[in-house]
Protein backbone atom coordinates (compact mmCIF):
# COMPACT_ATOMS: atom_id res chain seq x y z
CA UNK A 1 0.00 0.00 0.00
CA UNK A 2 1.35 3.52 -0.78
CA UNK A 3 2.30 5.64 2.18
CA UNK A 4 -0.10 8.42 3.17
CA UNK A 5 1.64 11.59 4.42
CA UNK A 6 0.35 13.63 7.36
CA UNK A 7 0.71 17.30 8.27
CA UNK A 8 -0.51 18.73 11.58
CA UNK A 9 -2.34 15.46 12.19
CA UNK A 10 -4.28 15.74 8.93
CA UNK A 11 -4.03 13.32 6.03
CA UNK A 12 -2.55 14.71 2.84
CA UNK A 13 -4.43 13.10 -0.01
CA UNK A 14 -2.13 12.84 -3.07
CA UNK A 15 -3.42 14.66 -6.11
CA UNK A 16 -3.59 12.87 -9.45
CA UNK A 17 -0.47 13.50 -11.54
CA UNK A 18 -0.43 14.15 -15.29
CA UNK A 19 3.20 13.02 -15.63
CA UNK A 20 3.85 10.28 -18.15
CA UNK A 21 6.61 8.40 -19.91
CA UNK A 22 6.51 6.73 -23.28
CA UNK A 23 8.34 3.66 -24.53
CA UNK A 24 9.15 2.90 -28.17
CA UNK A 25 10.97 -0.08 -29.63
CA UNK A 26 12.18 -1.59 -32.89
CA UNK A 27 13.45 -5.13 -33.08
CA UNK A 28 16.79 -4.54 -34.83
CA UNK A 29 19.45 -1.92 -35.44
CA UNK A 30 18.71 -2.32 -39.13
CA UNK A 31 15.17 -1.05 -38.60
CA UNK A 32 16.54 1.95 -36.73
CA UNK A 33 18.94 2.83 -39.54
CA UNK A 34 16.15 2.61 -42.05
CA UNK A 35 13.96 4.81 -39.86
CA UNK A 36 11.41 2.04 -39.89
CA UNK A 37 9.29 2.87 -36.87
CA UNK A 38 11.03 4.90 -34.13
CA UNK A 39 10.09 8.37 -35.49
CA UNK A 40 6.53 7.27 -36.15
CA UNK A 41 6.15 5.84 -32.65
CA UNK A 42 7.64 8.95 -31.02
CA UNK A 43 5.40 11.28 -33.00
CA UNK A 44 2.29 9.24 -32.21
CA UNK A 45 3.14 8.98 -28.50
CA UNK A 46 3.72 12.73 -28.21
CA UNK A 47 0.46 13.48 -30.02
CA UNK A 48 -1.43 11.08 -27.75
CA UNK A 49 0.06 12.69 -24.63
CA UNK A 50 -0.88 16.18 -25.83
CA UNK A 51 -4.42 15.12 -26.69
CA UNK A 52 -4.95 13.63 -23.22
CA UNK A 53 -3.35 16.41 -21.20
CA UNK A 54 -0.32 14.35 -20.19
CA UNK A 55 3.15 15.81 -19.63
CA UNK A 56 5.95 13.55 -20.88
CA UNK A 57 8.83 13.61 -18.39
CA UNK A 58 10.97 10.81 -19.83
CA UNK A 59 11.26 8.84 -23.06
CA UNK A 60 12.73 5.36 -23.41
CA UNK A 61 13.86 3.90 -26.75
CA UNK A 62 15.07 0.32 -27.31
CA UNK A 63 16.58 -1.02 -30.53
CA UNK A 64 16.84 -4.75 -29.85
CA UNK A 65 14.74 -7.88 -29.65
CA UNK A 66 12.15 -8.30 -26.92
CA UNK A 67 12.41 -12.07 -27.13
CA UNK A 68 14.42 -12.04 -23.92
CA UNK A 69 13.96 -9.89 -20.86
CA UNK A 70 16.78 -7.49 -20.02
CA UNK A 71 16.38 -4.70 -22.60
CA UNK A 72 18.45 -1.78 -21.36
CA UNK A 73 15.96 1.06 -21.82
CA UNK A 74 13.06 -1.11 -20.69
CA UNK A 75 14.86 -1.89 -17.44
CA UNK A 76 15.73 1.79 -16.94
CA UNK A 77 12.06 2.62 -17.43
CA UNK A 78 11.03 0.00 -14.88
CA UNK A 79 13.51 1.42 -12.35
CA UNK A 80 12.21 4.94 -12.97
CA UNK A 81 8.55 3.93 -12.56
CA UNK A 82 9.31 2.04 -9.35
CA UNK A 83 11.14 5.02 -7.81
CA UNK A 84 8.96 7.87 -9.08
CA UNK A 85 6.38 9.20 -6.63
CA UNK A 86 4.42 11.17 -9.21
CA UNK A 87 4.63 9.45 -12.60
CA UNK A 88 1.93 6.80 -12.96
CA UNK A 89 1.30 6.74 -16.71
CA UNK A 90 3.07 4.75 -19.44
CA UNK A 91 2.31 5.38 -23.11
CA UNK A 92 3.18 2.74 -25.71
CA UNK A 93 1.98 1.90 -29.20
CA UNK A 94 0.65 -1.62 -28.57
CA UNK A 95 1.17 -4.86 -26.69
CA UNK A 96 3.97 -6.28 -28.82
CA UNK A 97 6.02 -3.09 -28.60
CA UNK A 98 5.98 -3.23 -24.84
CA UNK A 99 6.86 -6.86 -24.19
CA UNK A 100 7.06 -10.21 -25.88
CA UNK A 101 7.78 -12.33 -22.81
CA UNK A 102 5.82 -13.05 -19.66
CA UNK A 103 8.50 -11.94 -17.20
CA UNK A 104 8.12 -8.34 -18.40
CA UNK A 105 4.34 -8.66 -18.18
CA UNK A 106 4.49 -9.82 -14.56
CA UNK A 107 6.74 -6.87 -13.62
CA UNK A 108 4.36 -4.37 -15.17
CA UNK A 109 1.31 -6.14 -13.81
CA UNK A 110 2.77 -5.69 -10.31
CA UNK A 111 3.20 -1.97 -10.95
CA UNK A 112 -0.42 -1.76 -12.10
CA UNK A 113 -1.73 -3.43 -8.94
CA UNK A 114 0.76 -2.08 -6.38
CA UNK A 115 1.67 1.39 -7.70
CA UNK A 116 -1.53 2.20 -9.61
CA UNK A 117 0.28 2.43 -12.95
CA UNK A 118 -1.85 3.12 -16.04
CA UNK A 119 -0.64 1.70 -19.36
CA UNK A 120 -2.06 3.46 -22.43
CA UNK A 121 -1.90 1.23 -25.53
CA UNK A 122 -2.95 3.95 -27.94
CA UNK A 123 -3.04 1.89 -31.12
CA UNK A 124 -5.30 -0.67 -29.41
CA UNK A 125 -7.47 2.04 -27.80
CA UNK A 126 -6.93 0.35 -24.42
CA UNK A 127 -5.96 1.70 -21.00
CA UNK A 128 -4.86 -0.92 -18.48
CA UNK A 129 -5.30 0.13 -14.86
CA UNK A 130 -5.96 -1.53 -11.53
CA UNK A 131 -9.68 -0.84 -12.04
CA UNK A 132 -9.81 -1.55 -15.78
CA UNK A 133 -12.70 -3.51 -17.22
CA UNK A 134 -12.26 -7.24 -16.83
CA UNK A 135 -12.89 -7.57 -20.57
CA UNK A 136 -9.81 -5.43 -21.32
CA UNK A 137 -7.70 -7.44 -18.89
CA UNK A 138 -8.93 -10.65 -20.46
CA UNK A 139 -8.13 -9.61 -24.03
CA UNK A 140 -4.78 -8.17 -22.99
CA UNK A 141 -3.83 -11.38 -21.20
CA UNK A 142 -4.61 -13.42 -24.28
CA UNK A 143 -2.50 -11.12 -26.46
CA UNK A 144 0.54 -11.47 -24.23
CA UNK A 145 0.15 -15.23 -24.03
CA UNK A 146 -0.10 -15.50 -27.80
CA UNK A 147 2.90 -13.20 -28.27
CA UNK A 148 4.85 -15.60 -26.09
CA UNK A 149 3.51 -18.49 -28.15
CA UNK A 150 4.88 -16.95 -31.36
CA UNK A 151 8.35 -16.61 -29.83
CA UNK A 152 8.19 -20.16 -28.47
CA UNK A 153 7.20 -21.48 -31.89
CA UNK A 154 10.01 -19.53 -33.53
CA UNK A 155 12.49 -20.92 -31.01
CA UNK A 156 11.19 -24.41 -31.66
CA UNK A 157 11.81 -24.02 -35.37
CA UNK A 158 15.39 -22.94 -34.61
CA UNK A 159 15.80 -26.01 -32.39
CA UNK A 160 14.49 -28.16 -35.24
CA UNK A 161 17.26 -26.73 -37.43
CA UNK A 162 19.83 -27.66 -34.80
CA UNK A 163 18.42 -31.18 -34.58
CA UNK A 164 18.64 -31.46 -38.35
CA UNK A 165 22.29 -30.39 -38.12
CA UNK A 166 22.88 -33.07 -35.47
CA UNK A 167 21.31 -35.72 -37.70
CA UNK A 168 23.81 -34.74 -40.41
CA UNK A 169 26.64 -35.50 -37.97
CA UNK A 170 27.58 -31.92 -37.07
CA UNK A 171 27.58 -30.91 -33.40
CA UNK A 172 25.13 -27.96 -33.12
CA UNK A 173 26.28 -26.54 -29.77
CA UNK A 174 29.24 -24.66 -28.33
CA UNK A 175 32.47 -26.59 -28.76
CA UNK A 176 33.58 -28.50 -25.65
CA UNK A 177 37.02 -28.09 -24.11
CA UNK A 178 39.61 -29.28 -26.64
CA UNK A 179 37.59 -28.22 -29.70
CA UNK A 180 36.86 -24.91 -31.45
CA UNK A 181 33.75 -23.76 -33.33
CA UNK A 182 34.62 -23.05 -36.97
CA UNK A 183 32.56 -19.99 -38.07
CA UNK A 184 33.06 -20.83 -41.75
CA UNK A 185 32.17 -24.53 -41.86
CA UNK A 186 29.83 -24.30 -38.81
CA UNK A 187 31.48 -27.44 -37.45
CA UNK A 188 33.91 -28.14 -34.60
CA UNK A 189 37.68 -28.53 -35.12
CA UNK A 190 40.42 -29.75 -32.80
CA UNK A 191 41.98 -26.97 -30.73
CA UNK A 192 45.72 -27.26 -31.51
CA UNK A 193 46.70 -25.86 -28.10
CA UNK A 194 44.17 -27.45 -25.72
CA UNK A 195 43.40 -30.76 -27.46
CA UNK A 196 46.73 -32.40 -26.47
CA UNK A 197 46.10 -31.47 -22.80
CA UNK A 198 42.61 -32.97 -22.86
CA UNK A 199 43.93 -36.15 -24.52
CA UNK A 200 46.55 -36.49 -21.78
CA UNK A 201 43.90 -36.13 -19.05
CA UNK A 202 41.91 -38.97 -20.58
CA UNK A 203 44.98 -41.19 -20.80
CA UNK A 204 46.03 -40.48 -17.21
CA UNK A 205 42.57 -41.30 -15.89
CA UNK A 206 42.30 -44.43 -18.06
CA UNK A 207 45.57 -45.71 -16.56
CA UNK A 208 43.77 -45.95 -13.22
CA UNK A 209 46.43 -44.11 -11.21
CA UNK A 210 44.81 -40.66 -11.12
CA UNK A 211 41.67 -39.56 -9.31
CA UNK A 212 39.52 -36.63 -10.44
CA UNK A 213 41.21 -34.49 -7.76
CA UNK A 214 44.61 -35.42 -9.21
CA UNK A 215 43.43 -34.56 -12.72
CA UNK A 216 42.17 -31.22 -11.44
CA UNK A 217 45.70 -30.33 -10.32
CA UNK A 218 47.19 -31.48 -13.63
CA UNK A 219 44.67 -29.39 -15.60
CA UNK A 220 45.40 -26.34 -13.43
CA UNK A 221 49.17 -26.73 -13.91
CA UNK A 222 48.64 -26.93 -17.68
CA UNK A 223 46.49 -23.77 -17.61
CA UNK A 224 43.39 -25.57 -18.91
CA UNK A 225 40.23 -23.54 -18.24
CA UNK A 226 36.48 -24.01 -18.82
CA UNK A 227 36.60 -22.01 -22.06
CA UNK A 228 38.91 -19.72 -24.02
CA UNK A 229 37.55 -16.53 -22.44
CA UNK A 230 37.50 -17.80 -18.88
CA UNK A 231 40.35 -17.90 -16.39
CA UNK A 232 38.43 -20.29 -14.17
CA UNK A 233 40.18 -23.68 -13.90
CA UNK A 234 38.32 -26.92 -14.52
CA UNK A 235 36.55 -28.19 -11.41
CA UNK A 236 35.94 -31.80 -10.43
CA UNK A 237 32.37 -31.84 -11.81
CA UNK A 238 33.54 -30.32 -15.12
CA UNK A 239 36.21 -33.00 -15.42
CA UNK A 240 33.64 -35.70 -14.67
CA UNK A 241 31.37 -34.39 -17.46
CA UNK A 242 34.33 -34.20 -19.84
CA UNK A 243 35.44 -37.79 -19.19
CA UNK A 244 31.85 -38.95 -19.65
CA UNK A 245 31.32 -37.07 -22.92
CA UNK A 246 31.35 -39.29 -26.05
CA UNK A 247 32.13 -36.29 -28.26
CA UNK A 248 35.83 -36.96 -27.68
CA UNK A 249 35.53 -40.37 -29.32
CA UNK A 250 33.64 -39.14 -32.38
CA UNK A 251 30.05 -39.28 -31.15
CA UNK A 252 27.85 -36.73 -29.38
CA UNK A 253 24.61 -36.51 -27.42
CA UNK A 254 21.91 -34.11 -28.51
CA UNK A 255 18.41 -34.03 -27.04
CA UNK A 256 19.01 -37.34 -25.24
CA UNK A 257 20.00 -39.07 -28.48
CA UNK A 258 23.45 -40.32 -29.48
CA UNK A 259 24.72 -39.32 -32.94
CA UNK A 260 27.75 -40.34 -34.99
CA UNK A 261 29.75 -37.16 -35.48
CA UNK A 262 31.76 -36.12 -38.52
CA UNK A 263 34.33 -34.27 -36.41
CA UNK A 264 37.81 -35.62 -35.68
CA UNK A 265 37.95 -37.85 -32.56
CA UNK A 266 40.36 -36.79 -29.84
CA UNK A 267 40.87 -40.21 -28.19
CA UNK A 268 40.43 -43.86 -29.10
CA UNK A 269 37.35 -45.89 -28.13
CA UNK A 270 39.57 -48.07 -25.92
CA UNK A 271 40.71 -45.10 -23.80
CA UNK A 272 37.16 -43.78 -23.51
CA UNK A 273 35.76 -47.18 -22.50
CA UNK A 274 38.41 -47.60 -19.79
CA UNK A 275 37.49 -44.17 -18.39
CA UNK A 276 33.83 -45.17 -18.36
CA UNK A 277 34.55 -48.45 -16.58
CA UNK A 278 36.57 -46.68 -13.89
CA UNK A 279 34.01 -43.93 -13.31
CA UNK A 280 30.88 -46.04 -13.29
CA UNK A 281 32.52 -48.91 -11.45
CA UNK A 282 32.86 -46.58 -8.46
CA UNK A 283 29.20 -45.65 -8.41
CA UNK A 284 26.89 -46.90 -5.66
CA UNK A 285 23.70 -48.86 -6.07
CA UNK A 286 20.83 -48.02 -8.34
CA UNK A 287 18.22 -45.64 -6.91
CA UNK A 288 14.67 -46.47 -7.84
CA UNK A 289 11.97 -43.86 -7.59
CA UNK A 290 8.24 -44.26 -7.79
CA UNK A 291 6.21 -41.82 -9.84
CA UNK A 292 2.99 -40.39 -8.41
CA UNK A 293 0.35 -38.80 -10.60
CA UNK A 294 -0.05 -35.42 -8.88
CA UNK A 295 3.25 -34.62 -7.10
CA UNK A 296 4.90 -31.46 -8.38
CA UNK A 297 1.53 -29.79 -9.00
CA UNK A 298 0.72 -28.91 -5.39
CA UNK A 299 2.10 -26.67 -2.64
CA UNK A 300 1.27 -26.64 1.06
CA UNK A 301 -1.13 -23.80 1.75
CA UNK A 302 0.26 -23.38 5.28
CA UNK A 303 4.07 -23.38 4.95
CA UNK A 304 4.67 -23.32 1.19
CA UNK A 305 6.57 -26.62 1.03
CA UNK A 306 6.04 -29.19 -1.70
CA UNK A 307 3.38 -31.86 -1.42
CA UNK A 308 4.70 -35.41 -1.50
CA UNK A 309 2.98 -38.81 -1.67
CA UNK A 310 3.41 -42.23 -0.18
CA UNK A 311 1.78 -45.64 -0.43
CA UNK A 312 0.18 -47.24 2.60
CA UNK A 313 -0.91 -50.85 2.96
CA UNK A 314 0.74 -51.38 -0.43
CA UNK A 315 -2.30 -50.08 -2.35
CA UNK A 316 -3.52 -46.68 -1.04
CA UNK A 317 -1.75 -43.48 -2.11
CA UNK A 318 -1.84 -40.49 0.25
CA UNK A 319 -0.58 -36.92 -0.27
CA UNK A 320 0.76 -34.62 2.47
CA UNK A 321 3.19 -31.75 3.13
CA UNK A 322 6.90 -32.62 3.20
CA UNK A 323 7.39 -30.41 6.29
CA UNK A 324 10.70 -29.24 4.89
CA UNK A 325 10.55 -25.87 6.66
CA UNK A 326 9.83 -27.23 10.12
CA UNK A 327 6.67 -28.22 12.01
CA UNK A 328 3.56 -27.92 9.83
CA UNK A 329 -0.01 -28.99 10.68
CA UNK A 330 -0.34 -30.39 7.16
CA UNK A 331 2.65 -32.68 7.70
CA UNK A 332 0.32 -35.28 9.21
CA UNK A 333 -2.81 -34.22 7.32
CA UNK A 334 -3.23 -36.89 4.66
CA UNK A 335 -5.56 -36.87 1.64
CA UNK A 336 -6.33 -39.94 -0.46
CA UNK A 337 -5.41 -39.74 -4.14
CA UNK A 338 -9.01 -40.46 -5.17
CA UNK A 339 -10.32 -37.49 -3.16
CA UNK A 340 -7.59 -35.25 -4.51
CA UNK A 341 -8.39 -36.35 -8.06
CA UNK A 342 -12.07 -35.46 -7.55
CA UNK A 343 -11.13 -31.91 -6.53
CA UNK A 344 -8.78 -31.54 -9.51
CA UNK A 345 -11.53 -32.81 -11.81
CA UNK A 346 -13.76 -30.03 -10.48
CA UNK A 347 -11.20 -27.35 -11.31
CA UNK A 348 -11.03 -28.53 -14.92
CA UNK A 349 -14.82 -28.64 -15.08
CA UNK A 350 -14.84 -24.99 -13.95
CA UNK A 351 -13.29 -24.03 -17.30
CA UNK A 352 -16.43 -24.90 -19.24
CA UNK A 353 -17.73 -21.76 -20.92
CA UNK A 354 -21.03 -20.58 -22.27
CA UNK A 355 -21.29 -18.99 -25.70
CA UNK A 356 -20.71 -15.45 -24.41
CA UNK A 357 -17.36 -16.40 -22.87
CA UNK A 358 -16.43 -18.35 -25.98
CA UNK A 359 -17.21 -15.36 -28.20
CA UNK A 360 -15.07 -13.07 -26.03
CA UNK A 361 -12.14 -15.46 -26.30
CA UNK A 362 -12.61 -15.76 -30.06
CA UNK A 363 -12.54 -11.98 -30.50
CA UNK A 364 -9.44 -11.75 -28.31
CA UNK A 365 -7.61 -14.31 -30.41
CA UNK A 366 -8.64 -12.57 -33.61
CA UNK A 367 -7.27 -9.26 -32.34
CA UNK A 368 -4.10 -10.98 -31.19
CA UNK A 369 -3.69 -12.66 -34.57
CA UNK A 370 -3.90 -9.30 -36.34
CA UNK A 371 -1.02 -8.02 -34.20
CA UNK A 372 1.05 -11.14 -34.77
CA UNK A 373 0.48 -10.97 -38.53
CA UNK A 374 1.89 -7.44 -38.55
CA UNK A 375 4.91 -8.52 -36.50
CA UNK A 376 5.41 -11.55 -38.77
CA UNK A 377 5.16 -9.41 -41.90
CA UNK A 378 7.77 -6.94 -40.63
CA UNK A 379 10.18 -9.71 -39.64
CA UNK A 380 9.84 -11.49 -42.98
CA UNK A 381 10.26 -8.22 -44.93
CA UNK A 382 13.52 -7.46 -43.13
CA UNK A 383 14.87 -10.97 -43.68
CA UNK A 384 13.93 -10.87 -47.36
CA UNK A 385 15.82 -7.57 -47.69
CA UNK A 386 18.90 -9.16 -46.08
CA UNK A 387 18.57 -12.17 -48.38
CA UNK A 388 18.51 -9.88 -51.41
CA UNK A 389 21.56 -7.92 -50.24
CA UNK A 390 23.57 -11.07 -49.57
CA UNK A 391 22.64 -12.54 -52.96
CA UNK A 392 23.80 -9.32 -54.63
CA UNK A 393 27.04 -9.39 -52.65
CA UNK A 394 27.73 -12.94 -53.84
CA UNK A 395 27.11 -11.95 -57.44
CA UNK A 396 29.28 -8.83 -57.09
CA UNK A 397 32.02 -10.84 -55.39
CA UNK A 398 32.40 -12.98 -58.49
CA UNK A 399 32.59 -9.88 -60.70
CA UNK A 400 35.19 -8.35 -58.36
CA UNK A 401 37.25 -11.52 -58.66
CA UNK A 402 37.16 -11.33 -62.47
CA UNK A 403 38.10 -7.63 -62.36
CA UNK A 404 40.96 -8.24 -59.95
CA UNK A 405 39.38 -6.23 -57.12
CA UNK A 406 39.31 -9.39 -54.96
CA UNK A 407 42.37 -11.64 -54.96
CA UNK A 408 41.79 -15.15 -56.28
CA UNK A 409 43.13 -16.72 -53.06
CA UNK A 410 40.67 -14.67 -50.95
CA UNK A 411 37.64 -15.47 -53.08
CA UNK A 412 36.81 -18.99 -51.68
CA UNK A 413 36.86 -17.77 -48.05
CA UNK A 414 34.70 -14.72 -48.78
CA UNK A 415 32.31 -16.76 -50.90
CA UNK A 416 31.93 -19.38 -48.15
CA UNK A 417 31.25 -16.69 -45.53
CA UNK A 418 28.55 -14.97 -47.61
CA UNK A 419 26.95 -18.32 -48.47
CA UNK A 420 26.86 -19.27 -44.78
CA UNK A 421 25.19 -15.95 -43.90
CA UNK A 422 22.71 -16.40 -46.73
CA UNK A 423 21.92 -19.92 -45.52
CA UNK A 424 21.27 -18.58 -42.01
CA UNK A 425 18.89 -15.92 -43.32
CA UNK A 426 16.96 -18.47 -45.37
CA UNK A 427 16.64 -20.75 -42.35
CA UNK A 428 15.30 -17.82 -40.31
CA UNK A 429 12.77 -17.09 -43.04
CA UNK A 430 11.64 -20.70 -42.98
CA UNK A 431 11.44 -20.60 -39.18
CA UNK A 432 9.17 -17.53 -39.28
CA UNK A 433 6.90 -19.19 -41.81
CA UNK A 434 6.61 -22.31 -39.63
CA UNK A 435 6.14 -20.24 -36.46
CA UNK A 436 3.31 -18.29 -38.07
CA UNK A 437 1.50 -21.48 -39.03
CA UNK A 438 2.08 -22.97 -35.58
CA UNK A 439 0.77 -19.78 -34.01
CA UNK A 440 -2.51 -20.20 -35.84
CA UNK A 441 -2.65 -23.87 -34.85
CA UNK A 442 -2.08 -22.92 -31.21
CA UNK A 443 -4.87 -20.37 -31.27
CA UNK A 444 -7.31 -22.93 -32.63
CA UNK A 445 -6.17 -25.50 -30.05
CA UNK A 446 -6.67 -23.01 -27.22
CA UNK A 447 -10.22 -22.30 -28.33
CA UNK A 448 -11.02 -25.98 -28.65
CA UNK A 449 -9.42 -26.73 -25.30
CA UNK A 450 -11.44 -24.05 -23.53
CA UNK A 451 -14.66 -25.43 -24.99
CA UNK A 452 -14.05 -29.15 -24.54
CA UNK A 453 -11.63 -29.19 -21.59
CA UNK A 454 -13.58 -31.36 -19.20
CA UNK A 455 -15.03 -33.85 -21.66
CA UNK A 456 -11.58 -34.68 -23.05
CA UNK A 457 -9.91 -34.59 -19.63
CA UNK A 458 -12.34 -36.92 -17.89
CA UNK A 459 -11.56 -39.78 -20.28
CA UNK A 460 -7.83 -39.75 -19.54
CA UNK A 461 -5.72 -41.86 -17.20
CA UNK A 462 -4.22 -40.22 -14.10
CA UNK A 463 -0.82 -39.75 -15.70
CA UNK A 464 -2.46 -38.27 -18.80
CA UNK A 465 -4.51 -36.00 -16.54
CA UNK A 466 -1.28 -34.84 -14.93
CA UNK A 467 0.10 -33.64 -18.28
CA UNK A 468 -3.12 -31.75 -18.89
CA UNK A 469 -3.08 -30.24 -15.38
CA UNK A 470 0.52 -29.05 -15.83
CA UNK A 471 -0.72 -26.95 -18.74
CA UNK A 472 -3.71 -25.52 -16.87
CA UNK A 473 -2.63 -25.28 -13.21
CA UNK A 474 0.48 -24.20 -11.32
CA UNK A 475 1.37 -24.81 -7.66
CA UNK A 476 -2.21 -25.14 -6.44
CA UNK A 477 -2.55 -24.91 -2.65
CA UNK A 478 -3.42 -27.89 -0.43
CA UNK A 479 -4.41 -27.06 3.15
CA UNK A 480 -6.00 -29.56 5.55
CA UNK A 481 -7.34 -31.69 2.72
CA UNK A 482 -8.86 -28.77 0.77
CA UNK A 483 -7.34 -27.78 -2.54
CA UNK A 484 -7.38 -24.21 -3.90
CA UNK A 485 -6.60 -23.93 -7.63
CA UNK A 486 -3.98 -21.59 -9.07
CA UNK A 487 -4.65 -21.37 -12.79
CA UNK A 488 -2.09 -20.47 -15.42
CA UNK A 489 -2.85 -17.62 -17.81
CA UNK A 490 -5.24 -17.32 -19.56
CA UNK A 491 -7.13 -20.11 -17.80
CA UNK A 492 -7.41 -17.94 -14.65
CA UNK A 493 -9.48 -15.49 -16.68
CA UNK A 494 -11.49 -18.23 -18.34
CA UNK A 495 -12.35 -19.80 -14.97
CA UNK A 496 -13.40 -16.43 -13.54
CA UNK A 497 -15.51 -15.60 -16.58
CA UNK A 498 -17.13 -19.05 -16.50
CA UNK A 499 -17.89 -18.62 -12.77
CA UNK A 500 -19.53 -15.24 -13.41
CA UNK A 501 -21.68 -16.59 -16.22
CA UNK A 502 -22.77 -19.57 -14.12
CA UNK A 503 -23.86 -17.18 -11.36
CA UNK A 504 -25.93 -15.24 -13.85
CA UNK A 505 -23.51 -12.31 -13.97
CA UNK A 506 -22.53 -10.39 -17.07
CA UNK A 507 -19.34 -11.25 -18.92
CA UNK A 508 -18.09 -7.70 -19.31
CA UNK A 509 -18.69 -6.00 -15.95
CA UNK A 510 -16.69 -3.42 -14.10
CA UNK A 511 -17.41 -5.49 -11.02
CA UNK A 512 -14.04 -6.54 -9.52
CA UNK A 513 -15.67 -9.83 -8.52
CA UNK A 514 -14.89 -10.96 -12.06
CA UNK A 515 -11.33 -11.55 -10.89
CA UNK A 516 -12.21 -12.51 -7.35
CA UNK A 517 -10.04 -14.34 -4.85
CA UNK A 518 -12.10 -17.46 -5.56
CA UNK A 519 -9.70 -18.16 -8.42
CA UNK A 520 -6.20 -16.89 -7.50
CA UNK A 521 -4.49 -15.33 -10.50
CA UNK A 522 -0.85 -15.25 -9.48
CA UNK A 523 1.35 -18.30 -9.32
CA UNK A 524 2.99 -18.88 -5.96
CA UNK A 525 6.37 -18.98 -7.70
CA UNK A 526 5.90 -17.22 -11.04
CA UNK A 527 9.57 -16.63 -11.80
CA UNK A 528 10.12 -20.39 -11.90
CA UNK A 529 7.08 -21.38 -13.94
CA UNK A 530 6.64 -18.55 -16.45
CA UNK A 531 8.79 -20.18 -19.11
CA UNK A 532 6.69 -23.35 -18.94
CA UNK A 533 3.34 -21.70 -19.68
CA UNK A 534 3.37 -22.72 -23.34
CA UNK A 535 5.11 -26.01 -24.01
Amino acid sequence: MPRVAKKNGKLLVPQPSNEAVYYVRVSSAEQEEEGYSIPAQVKAAQAYAAAHGLTVVREFVDVETAKKAGRKQFQEMMTFLKKSRTCRTLIVEKTDRLYRNLKDWVELDELISERDLAIHLYKESTVLTRDARSHDKFIHGIKVLMARSYIDNLSEEVRKGMTEKAEQGHYPGAAPVGYLNNPITRQIDLDPTRAPIVRRLFELYAAGQYSLSDLKKVAANEGLTNNLRSHQPLGTSALHRMLDNPIYVGKFRWKEKLYDGKHTPLITPEVFNRCQAIMHGRNGGIYQDRSFAFTGLLTCGYCGCAITAQVKKEKYTYYHCTGGKGPCPNRHSYIREERLETQLDGFVAALRMDERVFETLRLGLKSSHDDEREYHKQAVTNLQARESRLSNRLAQLYVDKLDGVVRAEDYPTLKERFEAELDDVRKQLQAHQQADRRYLDYGVQLLELAQTAYSSYSRRSRLEKRRFLEFVLSNSLLDDGKLTPVYRQPFDLIASAAAMSQKGGRLDPSDPAFLSEEYPRRESNPSYHLERVVS
